[in-house]
């Protein structure tokens, strides 16, 4: 039945590199899709693909290798620091790729993909999924607020350990300031704790924009309390949004539409596959990934001893 399924024309074959705590939702998610099949799943834990197996009976692999040529679009959904090479390959094969955030740990990474997806006119398009859900409030249409706060905590689970909190979680927050504020940044400066990995796990950040505006943001994976939110302050009032409350409170005079979150991670697989099947434009491109990661590492680079410096030189020492 699947392999039939595999044979229709015109039907796009999807792979999974990846199958753990996002990977097994980007796999349901594609073999749900009408006009798709999730044709092979990539993981070199042995439990990881006896469970891929298990839930989805098509072939599973310990070496991502195998998907090149068996796939038309893929997922990565693999530790951070392995997005670049793994991304690089599949563009160089030709292949539609929407990875999980960040786009690569690295900028000439980043700069080198982007170019590569060009070149081989394939899509890549990054998980910012969170985009959708601000994008139907019709909070990324407004006048650039003068602050912004973001908060973002939970308990330890171990994942995302490979990078710090900021390249973990807190881009997200990241990828929305720079939709809701344009420009360039001025200063950052950032205090940052290690208590579980290599990296810090806990950081505070604030982001000055040459245009006066200001964010600031919290990110921890080792927080006793679950906490999600944001606050944008303009100049006739403030909104406040609880993401786990899903509670909305808007002083100013611009109307918000209800806040619905639904499954931000289906639109953005849907998304995907509609800009690989019908060449429209991906909600989320690879530059904004890649401005959020510029952000994120100059944010790394301010927890290190020297604390805070003008992210012009910042992005001298990087260059």
């Amino acid at each position: 039945m699947l392999a039939g399924k595999n044979q229709e024309p015109g039907l796009l074959k999807a792979g999974v590199v990846g199958f753990g705590a996002f990977g097994r939702h980007h796999a349901t998610k594609y073999a749900a899709l009408p006009g798709v099949a999730l044709a092979g799943i990539a993981d070199p834990s042995v439990d990881a693909r006896k469970d891929a197996l298990a839930k989805h009976g098509v072939p599973v692999s310990a070496d991502w290798r195998e998907l090149i040529g068996k796939v038309d679009l893929v997922s990565i959904c693999s530790p951070a620091v392995t997005h670049g090479a793994l991304v690089r390959a599949f563009l160089n094969a030709g292949i539609h790729v929407l990875v999980e955030k960040p786009i690569a740990t690295d900028l000439h990474e980043a700069d080198g993909l982007i170019a590569l997806a060009e070149i081989n006119n394939c899509v890549l398009t990054v998980g910012h999924q969170e985009r959708f859900v601000f994008q139907r409030t019709g909070l990324l249409d407004f006048d650039a607020p003068k602050k912004v706060e973001c908060w973002r905590t939970g308990p330890w689970t171990g994942r995302g350990a490979d990078v710090s909190v900021v390249l973990d979680l807190m881009i997200h927050d990241l990828d929305l300031v720079h939709r809701l504020i344009p420009g360039a940044i001025g200063d950052v400066s950032a205090r940052g704790l290690m208590s579980h990995s290599r990296h810090p796990d806990d950081v505070s950040a604030t982001v000055a924009f040459e245009n006066g505006a200001e964010a600031n943001l919290r990110a921890s994976r080792v927080s006793s309390d679950r906490q999600r939110g944001m606050r944008a302050i303009y100049d006739d009032g403030t909104i406040e949004i609880d993401f786990m409350t899903r509670e909305v409170k808007n002083s100013t005079r611009h109307a918000l539409q209800p806040l619905v979150l639904n499954d931000p991670l289906g639109e953005s697989v849907g998304a995907f596959v509609n800009a690989v099947r019908l060449g429209s434009p991906a909600l989320v491109r690879p530059e904004e990934a890649r401005q959020a990661l510029e952000t994120a590492l100059l944010i790394d680079d301010a927890c290190r001893p020297s604390g805070s410096r003008p992210a012009s030189e910042a992005y001298a020492a990087r260059a």
